[in-house]
């Protein structure tokens, strides 16, 4: 008992000095002389784990928060002006047509999130590199009705809200820079996308510092996310790497209404803890934005902490019902909870207490909040800001489950919102609900105005300022045209030596960024290490295990290659950030990004969609690609279709080399579209790890490979042998060289053709056979690879590594029949001898079908085709390879 009352009294001495501490120092001094003492504790074997949780209260006190620096008044009236036409864009777009559909209620419980920053803290580009916001996708209308009272959109634009085809020019449901270039920087819609890209834009702005391209010294990126989102694996996925780099260029504001799209984000929980404590245990700077102002007074008499704990312990469940239920009800069940906190209520009316606001509602509390976050300095920093969703709706929305689809307003709820809000519009035009701008010289037009103007300019704006590169310097290409005459190499290596020829030249060298997720050594990258170093915003702090040879680790600030770790979705969003430098921050940057095939589209495919949307640029490269020249890897490994998954993302220009040459005219071809012509458009190449001799290029192909199809070897034999063309690809194509000698032998003759796009080929043919459908009275075009073939209408036997229906998207523009082969199925652990025995693309397999489809045709005997299956040991009886 002695010990126990001497340990009592020892604690409240404790207490008291850090009370005083508190006093005289303020709280972030008790907060720093706190951690001094669990490290010091920690050191003496004293095992205390830190907290990852705060109480439940704002993170900044009353008495810390900065004085307001704007105009209240004019900013509340800018604000709800924004609100009403958010609104009537909505209302509007769904009067005009049933099930247009947008969103009313995100934008209500951010808007007081979204004008603290555009009034006081997001720069624009004029002059200077300016901000990258990333906006909360849903909230889309409420930046557009933003950017009406700024003068930068028409009413007939709001009109034409959804209305993409409108004359007028229409404006995207959510931000789209492909179909808004000169507006939305970044799409943010595809929930959780916004986080991981910001991250590593953040990074990105770092590294562009660090090489000197840009100076980025001054940006900072603001990502606006929904509580909801961060379910997605993506939104937390790269917080640590955002830590680690220590970004204290970042902020995140998530706003924390507590609500998702059917119902409460956490009804059994608290979202705002949960997010705290993943953050903070990330290594971030966590600021909490829970109650406003008019929760002050309270709090300041809360002296035992009553009104804090029931805070704490309450649902996220129980605060939306808190929401939609009277000040009585808020009474009874949040206060009734104990004698005392009724206590604290007692001079409140019911109506108070009903309107009592929350933290992201507040301008005082959002702005300490921001102020903060930007003076912040060696971490990231994330903002949990409590709000309502739907709010200033009135019953009909406000923190209700179904506001999220919440389209239209009755009279009286319209008339309530114009109340509340104080819109200067009649009862006669409520019904229409009429957008409203107030005249240019009126006191809240030119507030706006200015406070753009000391701040940079508008936001958002998308603005592309990077100046096309000049020329390509040809001789970067001239030794890959000759051939390797007897000397074996893999496509993969081709690559990797045509990549440190574009690294090594004066030019265009410091515009090269290669990404890589940690299999540089795999796709022989390692040599690139030395040289250009591996960008590390620490350097190099440690001697590397292998500093005794050549190709080491080396990381260093200014390095060149930006090796992402095992993470294709990060190194993805690296990507996308230097392939829209050029617009972002105005400087040329070329990304290539190598990946295992397997794990590049299949993966990432919503990032790629994403980058098309951002008009990225660059060069994505599947390498160990296809689903039988990685031996040994088998089902996971294997690709056979990532050539089908980039035949549908319309900016991208996909190819399946099979030599040196071909790399080296579509590498070529790539960078003069995208950086010299300014074409907004990607370019996939897959290239495989097998070791072959590389021809030099022949005579007269570039255009047929940059099109898709060139002949490589022309048909040879009697006039009265059958004639059929052999297309193959990548490594396949030396199948079908070799079934041509085959077919030589059985008297065929065969012309071998390189495909180098099929996706290429059909989307030209696609686009003449539109052009042939909406002009009848013309003389009709002919697709391209029906022209190559026009005056040779043989069969068509075409053989790849990829999946039948890569080589099928150009059957039905073919003069005569048209068979593919291909690798359907799961992919097996073997040799590659055996994985194109399997799958039936190897030259004897390539050989049957051409018999096969020949004697279908009444061109050869079957019985040919019958010797050549029992000739090379072919069961015919085997299970199909596509389903076993």
């Amino acid at each position: 008992m002695e010990e126990r009352a001497a340990e009592s009294v020892e604690s409240d001495a404790w207490l008291e000095s850090l009370e005083g501490v508190v006093r005289e120092r303020g709280v972030a001094a008790a907060g720093r002389l706190l951690r001094r003492l669990v490290e010091h504790g920690a050191r003496l074997g004293v095992g205390v784990a830190a907290p990852l949780n705060t109480p439940y209260v704002n993170t900044i006190s009353v008495d810390d928060q900065p004085a307001y620096p704007g105009d209240r008044d004019i900013e509340r009236r800018i604000k709800s002006l924004i609100r009403w036409n958010a609104m009537a864009m909505v209302v509007k777009a769904n009067k005009l047509s049933a099930g247009i559909g947008g969103h009313i209620s995100t934008y209500a419980s951010a808007a007081t999130l979204f004008e603290v920053g555009f009034n006081h803290f997001f720069r624009g580009r004029d002059g200077a590199a300016g901000d990258q916001v990333y906006f909360q996708g849903h909230a889309s209308p409420g930046i557009y009705a933003r950017a009406f009272l700024e003068g930068r959109l028409s009413e007939a634009n709001l009109h034409a809200f959804r209305r993409e085809l409108a004359s007028e020019r229409g404006l995207s449901s959510y931000p789209h820079p492909w179909l808004m270039p000169e507006f939305w920087q970044f799409p943010t819609v595809s929930m959780g996308l916004s986080p991981l890209t910001a991250i590593y834009q953040a990074r990105f702005n770092r590294y562009l510092q660090a090489r000197g391209l840009a100076d980025t010294s001054d940006c900072r990126v603001w990502a606006f996310l929904g509580d909801g989102e961060m379910d997605e694996p993506e939104s937390l996925g790269a917080i640590t790497l955002a830590a680690r780099e220590q970004l204290d260029n970042l902020i995140f504001v998530i706003n924390c209404n507590l609500q998702r799209l059917d119902g409460p984000v956490r009804g059994n929980g608290k979202i705002i803890q949960e997010l705290e404590a993943a953050f903070r245990g990330a290594g971030w700077n966590v600021i909490k934005v829970v109650w406003g102002d008019d929760w002050d007074p309270l709090l300041a008499h809360d002296d035992e902490g009553l009104l804090v704990r029931r805070m704490t312990d309450a649902l996220d469940g129980d605060y939306q019902k808190y929401t939609v239920e009277s000040g009585a009800y808020i009474r009874e069940h949040f206060f009734g909870t104990h004698p005392k906190l009724l206590q604290m209520v007692e001079g409140l009316t019911d109506a108070k207490l009903r309107k009592m606001r929350r933290g992201g509602h507040d301008p005082d509390k959002v702005y300490a909040a921001y102020a903060a976050a930007v003076q912040h300095r060696g971490s990231p920093t994330v903002i949990l800001a409590k709000t309502v969703k739907g709010w200033g709706l009135g019953e009909v929305g406000e923190g209700r489950n179904v506001t999220h689809q919440q389209k239209k307003l009755s009279e009286k709820e319209l008339r309530s919102f114009r109340d509340r809000f104080g819109i200067p519009i009649g009862d006669r035009e409520l019904l229409e609900t009429p957008f409203y701008r107030p005249s240019e010289d009126s006191e809240e037009i030119q507030y706006l105005l200015e406070r753009r103007r000391a701040l940079g300019g508008f936001v958002p704006r998308r603005v592309v300022r990077a100046r096309p590169l000049a020329r390509v310097p040809e001789k970067l290409f001239e030794e890959f045209l000759q051939g390797t005459g007897e000397r074996e190499v893999a496509t993969t290596m081709v690559f990797v030596r045509l990549l440190r020829h574009l690294m090594n030249d004066p030019e265009v060298g410091r515009a090269i960024v290669p990404i890589v997720p940690d299999e540089a050594r795999t796709f022989g990258m390692d040599a690139l290490f030395r040289k250009y170093g591996i960008y590390s915003s620490a350097g190099l702090r440690y001697e590397p295990a292998d500093s005794d040879v050549v190709a080491y680790y080396r990381e260093a600030q200014d390095g060149q290659l930006l090796e992402e770790g095992i993470t294709e979705a990060g190194s993805m969003a690296s990507f996308t950030a230097a392939g829209t430098a050029y617009a972002t921050h105005g400087v040329t940057t070329i990304p290539f990004f190598v990946f295992y095939s397997m794990f590049g589209f299949q993966r990432v495919g919503d990032l790629i969609w994403q980058n098309a949307d951002a008009r990225g640029r660059g060069f994505l490269i599947g390498a160990t690609a296809g689903r039988t020249t990685l031996s040994g890897e088998g089902l996971q490994h294997q690709d056979g279709h990532s050539h089908v998954l980039a035949s549908v993302v319309p900016t991208v220009r996909a190819y399946d080399p099979a030599f040196a040459y071909e790399i080296a005219t579509i590498v070529r071809e790539g960078i003069r579209r995208m950086w010299i012509e300014q074409e907004d458009v990607v370019y996939y190449l897959t290239v495989q790890n097998e070791m072959y001799a590389m021809p030099g290029m022949p005579a007269d192909v570039e255009e047929g490979i940059l099109r898709g199809l060139y002949r490589l070897e022309a048909a040879e034999g009697s006039a009265s042998w059958p004639r059929v063309h052999l297309f193959g690809s990548g490594a396949i194509l030396r199948g079908a060289l070799r079934a041509r000698q085959l077919l030589a032998e059985r008297q065929v003759a065969a012309a071998v053709w390189s495909v180098t796009s099929y996706s290429e080929l059909r989307r030209e043919a696609l686009e003449v056979e539109r052009w042939n459908r909406l002009h009848p009275m013309e003389q009709p075009r002919m697709p391209y690879v029906s022209r190559l073939l026009a005056g040779e209408p043989w069969p068509v036997v075409a053989a790849t590594d990829f999946m039948k229906i890569v080589a099928d998207q150009v059957a039905r523009f073919m003069p005569s029949t048209f068979h593919a082969l291909g690798t359907d199925g799961f992919g097996r652990s073997e040799d590659r001898a055996t994985l194109r025995r399997f799958f039936e693309i190897d030259a004897e397999s390539i050989t049957v079908a051409t018999l096969a489809e020949l004697a279908r045709g009444g061109r050869v005997d079957p019985r040919l085709a019958a010797a050549a299956i029992a000739d090379f040991g072919i069961d015919p009886d085997r299970p199909d390879p596509a389903r076993s």
